[in-house]
């Protein structure tokens, strides 16, 4: 039985922890499968998309595998692996066939969170020039990255990026790859324009300044939550039929203190990020692009050196990095105390064996903090070679909680990925790591649904709201190009985009 309470104040059908793109993402799915659902969010900030979903907190790029090299490794005998790269495509078009559908049904205007950015890979050296043209090759055999286009023609990379190619050693090899499928989306704004719109709805409602501070499964499988309300001392005590957990960096505790088996073992390493923010006008309207390179060895996916075009609050701005730091923090406001406090009997040799099998990652982050702001400006240069130190500003980031869970092999292993965590008996779902997180929510969303409501999912009501909402959903769009058209088709036009 429940120690939280005997008695909860208020019985909901999903009780939702935390109120960034994922939570949004869920409760709005839930709701327009079944309008009658009772949906709760608490957030403990005073407002939505404080944390990782904020724009200021992650790299606002709609991640399609189009400029990312990460998604791409390359093999032993010289080919490419795409594999990654098709999977997270299809998870981005499947985000904005969504995206489209509530767009359609007023939720707010495109542009306000999403826009047509062209997105480019660019590399130097001859090794790496030859691992983008065999990238290019691959993925454009593709049906999803047809349009892709690649040169080493120095004045077509002048068109496509003029400040990264001026200045540079005309005698250095370099290469791109340019899409115009791109975006630049304010994460931010979408989930603020996702909740407004849920609120609006009958039997929805989001609580701020509320944080979660208890959860206990009673018998009969619902779940007792205790909420401490912010401007009260008493706790709200909620009664839900399920759960899920949102938190971003805060899910590792609330996953641990639902107690329930399959969330054993698991811990987290925090990640910290920096900015260098453009303050020169000038500079900004030159550039309009997203420009990736190739991360350093041991250094996490979310530190990709990258030159980002953005549209912050509707205005243009331009920022690089991230520069990688270290915290103890699980969030940007958190607490320095949150990693030692997650340490637990269950997880703690887990978290030893990941420390000592990515000693590379640990001596990036030391070289990373101990980094000074001339630094930090050669860095930029290697992007702008004539970049001036006096136009850019250090920011921080966002915070990411890279996951770590027991191996049986190695004991513990540390993933950069997004990975879900469900009870077995379906009540309670959370949402541990980071990349490439928002962009692939609405697929994350889904195989949440998936896990945890399976016969609703499979019933001919849900699967006609499903297919309304996201017309390739259950279909792979690599394997079947004209409906890949038409989706691109629909969703260009509804949300301001390119098509090819």
């Amino acid at each position: 039985m429940s120690d939280i309470a005997d008695e909860p104040l208020e019985h909901v059908d999903a009780l939702l922890i935390g109120a960034g793109i994922m939570s949004a993402t869920v409760a709005t799915l839930l709701k327009e499968l079944d309008p009658s659902m009772r949906v709760v969010v608490f957030e403990r900030l005073p407002r939505v998309a404080g944390e990782s979903s904020d724009a200021r907190n992650n790299a606002g790029t709609g991640h399609a595998a189009l400029c990312e090299l990460n998604y791409t490794p390359m093999r032993a005998d010289g080919t490419v692996d795409i594999a990654k790269a098709v999977k997270v495509m299809e998870c981005f078009e499947v985000s904005k066939q969504l995206w489209s559908a509530l767009a359609e049904r007023g939720m707010a205007r495109p542009e306000t969170f999403i826009r047509p950015v062209p997105h480019v890979s660019f590399v130097t050296g001859h090794e790496d020039v030859r691992f983008l043209r065999a990238r290019w090759e691959a993925l454009r055999a593709n049906p999803l990255f047809a349009s892709m286009q690649y040169s080493e023609d120095r004045a077509t990379l002048t068109r496509w990026m003029p400040l990264v190619m001026e200045g540079r050693d005309p005698a250095e090899p370099v290469a791109a790859t340019r899409s115009e499928l791109g975006t630049d989306v304010d994460f931010g704004a979408l989930t603020r324009a996702m909740f407004a719109r849920l609120e609006r709805m009958p039997g929805f409602s989001l609580y701020l300044d509320h944080e979660v501070r208890g959860l206990t499964q009673n018998d009969d499988r619902t779940w007792s939550v205790r909420v401490q309300d912010e401007e009260i001392d008493a706790p709200l005590r909620y009664r839900a039929k399920f759960v899920f957990i949102g938190a971003g960096g805060a899910a590792v505790d609330l996953l641990d203190a639902s107690n329930i088996a399959e969330g054993d073992g698991y811990g987290g390493f925090p990640v910290s990020g920096l900015w260098l923010v453009c303050r020169n006008p000038a500079v900004i309207a030159r550039h309009h692009a997203k420009v990736y390179g190739r991360a350093k060895f041991g250094a996490p996916p979310m530190s990709v050196p990258h030159l980002d075009s953005r549209f912050l609050d509707g205005e243009r701005a331009l920022l690089f990095g991230p520069f990688a730091g270290f915290s103890t923090k699980f969030l940007k406001e958190g607490s320095y105390l949150d990693m030692p406090a997650s340490v637990t009997a269950d997880n703690l040799l887990p978290m030893l064996h990941a420390g000592i099998r990515n000693l590379p990652l640990t001596r990036y982050l030391l070289e990373q903090v101990l980094q000074s702001p001339e630094d930090r400006v050669e860095a930029l240069r290697a992007y702008l070679p004539l970049a001036d130190a006096h136009d850019w500003t250090l920011e921080v980031a966002g915070q990411r909680v890279q996951v770590i869970k027991k191996d049986d092999t190695d004991g513990g292993r540390l993933e950069f990925g997004t990975e879900i965590v469900s009870a077995k008996d379906n009540t309670l779902a959370a949402l541990l790591g980071a990349s490439p997180g928002a962009s692939t929510s609405v697929s994350v969303a889904l195989d949440l649904l998936v896990d945890c409501f399976p016969e609703r999912m499979a019933t001919p009501a849900w699967t006609r709201t499903l297919a309304a909402l996201v017309p390739s959903w259950g279909a792979h769009l690599a394997d079947d190009a004209a409906l890949l058209t038409r989706v691109r088709a629909r969703c260009a036009s509804v949300l301001g985009l390119r098509a090819e």
